[in-house]
Formats: C-alpha cells, structure tokens, sequence
C-alpha cells in the first residue's frame, strides 16, 4: 500500500511540473514575440509608434493582434486606401492607433 501512494505521489508531482512548464512556457513564448501592446500604451504613444514605424502589428488583447499603418503607401500595391483602425489603450478603449489598409470592391 505505501508503494502505491509513493507513486501516486510521484505522479501528481511529475503532472504539476509539466503543467507548470506548459504555463511558463506559454507566457515566455507571448513575452518574446516582441510585439507591442496596445493595453500597455497610452493613446498617443501607441499612435506615435505606428507613425513612426509606418506599418505594425500590435496586441490588442489577451489573444488579438493587428495590423496598423500609418497611411495609404503601407498598403501598396494590394490597396491604396485606408480606414480608420481602433484599438484599446491604457487611456482610451477606442483609440484611433492608426488606419487599416482597405480595398474597394468596386475598384478591383
């Protein structure tokens, strides 16, 4: 009977390490995409850095990401239009981050 609760004991041990390597894992993958967050920024710095960079793809959420670019040339040549594209910020939780490349249908 005791060599039955030492594996049983041992079991439990070796499933808690793998799920605590499961959960660490998940989070050093998240943290190493190196992709901005637009919850970590205030509204204007997240606007500034799509400025700056012209076209980026930010968190926007626990398990959403887009794309945002500063104007119409980040688009070219699949579009040549743009439309306004929001995302939640520390001060704001429809900030105009920057725009969203957009085609016409009609204009194909």
């Amino acid at each position: 009977m005791a060599r039955r609760t030492r594996r049983v004991q041992s079991a439990i041990v070796c499933l808690t390490a793998v799920v605590v390597l499961i959960f660490q894992g998940t989070e050093i993958a998240h943290a190493q995409s190196g992709r901005p967050d637009t919850r970590n920024m205030t509204c204007s710095q997240a606007q500034a850095l799509v400025k700056q960079r012209g076209s980026v793809v930010l968190t926007t959420g626990p398990n959403t990401f887009d794309k945002f670019v500063a104007d119409a040339r980040y688009c070219l040549p699949q579009s040549n239009s743009v439309r306004a594209k929001f995302a939640p910020t520390k001060d704001d939780p429809k900030c105009p981050v920057g725009n969203r490349c957009f085609q016409n249908r009609d204009r194909r």
